[in-house]
């Protein structure tokens, strides 16, 4: 199936695992199927593999979740909820999913001091990156456009519905929407009474129980942001029962003219320009993929050590944060609990 439902940061994360459909005998009880679908959603690829007591394919139920992902959040559809929403449409009542994502982004807007801002989307258009239009922008028309954006500035109100101050605020969860996609297909796999399974999408990963057909953890690789060849990876990693997500500005660095200094263009919500930042690539291990999708984001905006004190201070977050230091020199972020599920 096609989907509208598209993304601006690219991922940087791979799975190393066989996609083959194989039967494994498990010593301690019957013979354990590996079930594979894979395909093109939300404007890019997915990959699940599954493990069962005997053959089964869930594609229709998988369809199913991307469907409902896309009539509530695509910015791309314009019969969407949240299209409607951001063409001022203040009595629909939003359906959980929509609430899900909202607080959530909420939560890490507040964390992130505002870095984190669905409600960026004017910007995103304007720059080029969204569904609008893109236009010609100076200082005057950038500060104009941020009246516009900011969180404190739109509400979920308890009947359900968005309440905006202004009605040209424009919301766009794709920062978030597709970890959130992640979660949702994990929770209709585990209503089936799956309970070990790898869901994929566009490079953002629950790893649920082990890959039984190795009788081991979910092995899954991190790109280089420098290197070309998206087959190497810089680490590979152990994963149960966690998500994890990556963004990243891959090779798309410039270099100061003046200074020889190396950055990278990120969309800054507090200025409204794109930013001359230090990190390449910010990838976040949590324990579920919305969460771990919308903190690897922000923090490609953010400061390196504003970043570090969100991350040390949240025990349930682990991070493997990629950055260009004062010399230019490509250098690793890497908490401890990050460091202790990388293969050595």
């Amino acid at each position: 199936m096609m989907d509208l439902l598209k993304f601006r940061i690219p991922f940087f994360a791979f799975v190393i695992v066989f996609f083959a459909v194989v039967s494994c005998k498990n010593s301690e009880g019957p013979s354990i199927i590996e079930n594979r679908n894979n395909g093109a959603a939300l404007g890019t690829s997915y990959s699940i593999i599954y493990f069962s007591s005997k053959k089964v394919d869930y594609q229709e139920e998988i369809d199913s979740v991307f469907k409902v992902i896309n009539k509530s959040m695509s910015t791309y559809i314009p019969t969407s909820d949240i299209s409607k929403i951001n063409k001022g449409d203040s009595i629909l009542q939003v359906d959980h999913m929509f609430k899900d994502v909202f607080n959530l982004s909420k939560e890490i807007n507040i964390k992130t001091d505002g870095y984190f801002d669905p409600t960026v989307g004017v910007l995103v258009n304007a720059w080029g990156f969204g569904p609008g239009e893109q236009i010609k922008l100076d200082s005057s028309k950038v500060d104009s456009l941020l009246e516009y954006v900011g969180f404190g500035k739109v509400e979920l109100t308890n009947a359900g519905t968005i309440k905006k101050t202004k009605p040209s605020i424009f919301f766009d969860f794709n920062a978030i929407a597709k970890g959130y996609s992640i979660d949702r297909l994990g929770v209709m796999l585990e209503q089936k009474g799956i309970t070990n399974y790898l869901v994929e999408v566009g490079g953002e990963i629950y790893a649920k129980g082990e890959n039984l057909s190795k009788r081991k953890k979910w092995v899954v690789g991190i790109n280089d942001p420098l290197i070309e060849d998206r087959t190497q990876y810089k680490d590979a990693v152990e994963l149960k029962d966690v998500a994890m997500a990556s963004s990243g500005n891959y090779r798309h660095f410039r270099v100061d003219p003046v200074t020889k200094e190396k950055y990278v263009h990120t969309l800054d919500p507090k200025t409204g320009y794109t930013k001359n930042a230090k990190v390449l690539a910010a990838t976040i291990i949590t324990d579920n993929c919305a969460k771990a999708d919308g903190y690897a984001t922000s923090f490609m905006a953010m400061d390196l050590e504003d970043s570090k004190k969100i991350i040390e201070n949240d025990s349930s977050l682990e991070a493997y944060i990629v950055y260009l230091d004062a010399n230019g020199e490509a250098k690793d972020y890497i908490t401890d609990g990050f460091k202790k599920l990388i293969l050595k």
